[in-house]
């Protein structure tokens, strides 16, 4: 689930910025400061269909980054956040030592004689 959202965001960044690179300056350096056309889109209107295709994409963006978030809080939150919790569980997974048992050897194995 994770890779499909990772995919379909980084199509959809690829695509924004070819839309937003596609699309042509209405009227220059004029807009920055404040000059532009007596409309309030200006003199072409609304926008065409990159104008339109941009704000879908940006919109999937949108959502991608949200979801992807989301489930990232969400794998986060799942682990234990108390250093004592992780103590007391380190502490049970701790093995005990082995007790070490005397080594056989032929000294020891012989019966005494004498």
């Amino acid at each position: 689930m994770q890779t499909l959202i990772i995919t379909i965001h980084i199509i959809s960044c690829i695509t924004l910025v070819v839309l937003v690179l596609l699309q042509s300056g209405q009227q220059g350096m004029g807009v920055i400061f404040g000059g532009g056309g007596g409309s309030l889109f200006g003199s072409s209107g609304a926008g065409g269909i990159l104008t339109k295709l941009t704000v879908g994409v940006a919109a999937v963006f949108f959502c991608t980054s949200l979801t992807f978030t989301y489930m990232s809080a969400k794998k986060h939150t799942t682990q234990p956040s108390s250093i004592i919790l992780d103590e007391t569980r380190r502490d049970e997974m701790t093995p005990s030592l082995p007790v070490q048992t005397p080594i056989e050897t032929e000294e020891n194995s012989a019966p005494a004689t004498q």
